[in-house]
């Protein structure tokens, strides 16, 4: 029986559950009609759940930039998957203050980015799959990186702050029995349905796609479902990272974060189970932080919250030191201003861009949202987009022809807040300095050259697969 590793004077362990691509609307958490995730509804009980938290610069490596230091893109510099070199020594990141501090710091399965420098200690596991190689079970594998660390660094006599990425909701969506049924009873191969057709003559994502799709399958209400069954399997792997932390005596000296990095955008707008595209689906993420001793249990926040404030929030409970440099880096708000007051809210319209598969920004509001397009896209939309997002929530009509004077005024206010950003911190928007930030030929002139010249996934694989599921 392990003993409590706490004492009065020590500070909390910090765990932070990050999870890759967890769309907010599919865990029953927060209302989702599916039971996908029982386990960490019931954690959430004993917590304080944000209800509006977003991922204001996609994909992962912005997102976790943000979120590991406290700063927007303009400040930490970071916009694209594939930023080009190390994170900016203008910044510190939570590991490093962490480790200033006087914390073991232990990052699992986040090696190599740019935004997880600074951590002692980078674990590892196997973390993607294909049809080829059979179901995944991602947070089972990651649960045999993660807890044994738990114990070893539990017998330490140093507070720790440890960050484990979970990839189940990323795709490939390859569920272990019997989650990959758990939400589908059709035939997902009947020949009859032609709902997968358009994803199969999608030139960049094709191979990919037929390299963890089940051969011949035809039903995408099938791989919809893998999703869920994903976020269930993994809901049940991170109960035991919960039951491991609670045998060994340090729940409650533990503060226990469970984020996204960014949502995932499934069959809608044509960008297919992967998360590019501003579009909600993809912008709001969850958030739940449980340490009783300083935050309520039970409670629900309203209030607007983007990545940037989780890092003053978790300095803030652990009580950590900054030097004068690092305070000001920060562009974040401690959560605690929402949850006890004076704030209701943070800013409630703000930035937004994605560099992943796309080069765009945007502005959102309440009301609106304005995408602009900052070269052609391989998806051939059109170069503004204009949602109303109150009478069109699922961003579906395009208004921006009929509302002119709406886009100019959203246009005006964004332009406003990157001369301003840009002046404060004394740089020019990292969104128009990537370069060829697909290194596949970007910045591209037209989308049939962004269309030709995109592409994921084996082709020599998918072949394979794709003659097995004739036979």
């Amino acid at each position: 029986m392990a003993t409590r590793q706490s004492t009065s004077s020590r500070k909390p362990n910090i765990l932070l559950i990050a999870i890759d691509s967890l769309r907010r609307d599919h865990m029953s958490l927060y209302g989702y009609p599916r039971n996908t995730t029982p386990h960490i509804d019931r954690f959430a009980e004993e917590a304080t759940v944000f209800e509006n938290t977003f991922s204001t610069h996609i994909p992962t490596t912005s997102a976790y930039a943000s979120m590991l230091t406290g700063a927007d893109c303009f400040t930490n510099q970071v916009v694209a998957l594939r930023h080009k070199g190390g994170l900016t020594p203008k910044v510190k990141t939570l590991p490093e203050i962490a480790r200033a501090n006087g914390y073991l710091t232990t990052c699992v399965g986040f090696t190599g980015n740019p935004a997880s420098r600074g951590f002692d200690q980078y674990l590892d596991y196997p973390g993607w799959g294909s049809w080829d190689q059979g179901r995944s079970p991602k947070a089972e594998e990651l649960n045999k990186v993660a807890i044994p660390q738990l114990q070893r660094l539990c017998r330490q006599k140093k507070p720790w702050f440890v960050m484990l990425r979970h990839m189940d909701p990323h795709s490939p969506y390859l569920p272990p029995a019997p989650y990959e049924r758990m939400f589908y009873h059709g035939n997902e191969r009947d020949p009859k349905n032609k709902s997968l057709d358009t994803l199969y003559a999608f030139k960049p994502f094709a191979d990919y796609f037929r390299t963890w799709f089940p051969p011949g399958c035809t039903d995408i209400q099938y791989i919809n479902a893998q999703y869920d069954g994903a976020v269930a399997y993994m809901d049940a792997c991170i109960q035991s990272i919960f039951t491991a932390l609670d045998t060994l005596g340090v729940l409650d000296d533990t503060i226990v974060v469970l984020n996204g990095d960014h949502g995932e955008t499934l069959d809608e707008h044509d960008c297919w189970f992967d998360h590019h595209g501003l579009y909600d689906p993809t912008l709001v993420v969850p958030l739940l932080i449980r340490y009783p001793k300083k935050l309520p249990v039970g409670i629900r926040v309203a209030g607007y919250n983007q990545h940037k404030d989780l890092l003053p929030t978790l300095v803030e409970l652990a009580d950590l030191k900054l030097d004068a440099a690092t305070n000001k880096q920060i562009d974040g708000q401690t959560l605690t201003r929402l949850v006890f007051g004076p704030e209701v809210s943070f800013g409630s319209e703000f930035y937004i861009t994605e560099c992943t598969w796309m080069r765009k920004h945007g502005w959102r509001t309440p009301q609106w949202k304005l995408i602009v397009a900052l070269e052609p896209d391989f998806h051939y939309k059109p170069p503004v987009e204009l949602y109303n997002l109150i009478e069109d929530p699922l961003e579906l009509n395009n208004l921006a022809d009929r509302e002119p004077a709406v886009v100019a005024a959203l246009r005006k206010r964004m332009d406003q807040y990157i001369a301003q950003r840009e002046k404060a911190r004394r740089t020019t928007n990292p969104m128009l300095t990537q370069g060829d930030w697909s290194k596949g030929g970007a910045p591209f002139k037209t989308s049939k050259a962004a269309y030709q010249s995109l592409h994921i996934g084996d082709p020599k694989l998918a072949a394979k697969l794709q003659s097995e599921a004739r036979k």
